[in-house]
């Protein structure tokens, strides 16, 4: 995590020693996963400090730290983050959290992407460690509601569509029913307000405010768009689909994409349901391979001809491809071999590309 923080005077300097000490102090990080601390300060009475001096203006600042940070924290007065920041606010999906804490350190603000960009466990935390008192002004949260966006980033999903999300909020803190299914195993109790898919229709019968038959709404978490269970549908994707591919040497990217793009759509699979990409490691260098993966934004992992061979399972075999690597099937088995327990979708070919789909093992946790 990349975090820039700022502050103005000589007591907004204190207190931004504070918070820096609490934020290296975090009980939840790793040594590896600290966070990257980047401090600056404004104002003459900030010289000779070891927060690096800004020369620009603070908006430039700003919006630099919007492309590059995950974390902006302003210590001083909240008007002057939310001008520094407004030309640059965009989506909540990918806005940085913005944070704002006063020159006393008595109120520590989450004034942007609270849910999605984690501001607003990022404030509880700051403030346990200052001594200040949290400030959340999200509905959800003040109302002790489900927050479905919060739910989808801590669980590593993707929100399909946020005009739906606001729907889910917007009924919760109604206090109409919101219907929930998945195929997926799910451990523990579903939130108050949301209900399995087969009790929907019950609780909407006996929700005051649904008198009247209307359009049902309702989560459904799945890597596939096939079947919708709801009148509006917010679909969760999940991050559970390995894709195992094996490819000619030079094969450029585009043709992977194609292969790719074809075969998810043909089985109404979500491009952002893709979690990690499979092959075996003479393919690890593949400049095509290394282009697709980075184009989808996930790892590549590579197996020996060895390690693919131990795989169980039964794979479309080849005498060629065992000849050429050592292993009878790149993709299937690679596929598995990186976690897929699932073979969903069995070797495809095209134009020097194979292909297979494979579905992580895993369970949801509600809370």
């Amino acid at each position: 995590m990349k975090i820039a923080g700022i502050c103005f005077t000589r007591s907004g300097g204190e207190v931004s020693k504070r918070i820096i000490q609490v934020l290296k102090e975090s009980p939840d990080a790793e040594d590896s996963e600290r966070p990257e601390i980047d401090w600056y300060g404004k104002g003459k009475y900030l010289e000779g400090t070891d927060f690096k001096e800004l020369s620009v203006p603070v908006q430039e600042w700003a919006g630099k730290c919007f492309e590059v940070c995950d974390t902006i924290i302003f210590v001083g007065a909240a008007g002057i983050a939310v001008r520094a920041i407004a030309p640059y606010v965009r989506d909540k999906r990918t806005d940085p959290a913005v944070i704002v804490v006063d020159e006393k350190g008595k109120f520590c603000i989450s004034l942007l992407s609270g849910h999605i960009g984690g501001a607003n466990e990022m404030v509880e935390n700051l403030a346990a460690g200052l001594g200040s008192v949290p400030v959340i002004t999200t509905a959800t949260d003040v109302s002790h509601k489900f927050a479905v966006d919060v739910y989808a980033e801590k669980n590593n999903m993707v929100i399909s569509n946020m005009t739906y999300a606001k729907e889910v909020s917007a009924a919760l803190l109604a206090g109409e029913p919101v219907g929930f299914y998945t195929n997926f195993p799910v451990e523990g109790d579903l939130p108050e307000g949301i209900y399995w898919s087969d009790k929907l229709d019950a609780a909407r019968a006996l929700s005051a405010e649904n008198e009247e038959e209307g359009t049902s709404l309702g989560i459904y978490i799945s890597p596939s768009y096939n079947r919708q269970y709801f009148d509006h549908t917010l679909w969760l994707i999940p991050k559970c689909l390995v894709l195992g591919i094996g490819c000619k040497k030079g094969t450029p990217a585009f043709q992977i994409q194609k292969l790719v793009d074809d075969t998810l759509r043909q089985y109404s699979l979500y491009p952002e349901a893709v979690a990690s990409v499979a092959s075996i490691d003479l393919k690890k260098d593949e400049p095509g391979l290394l282009q697709f993966c980075r184009t989808l934004f996930v790892p590549l992992h590579t197996f020996s001809a060895e390690e693919l061979n131990e795989v169980q399972g039964s794979f479309t075999q080849s005498d060629f491809v065992k000849k050429t690597t050592g292993t009878d099937n790149v993709c299937e088995r690679s596929a598995v071999c990186d976690g897929g327990g699932n073979l969903i979708i069995r070797k495809v070919s095209d134009d020097g590309v194979t292909l297979a789909v494979a579905l992580l093992n895993r369970k949801l946790r509600i809370r």
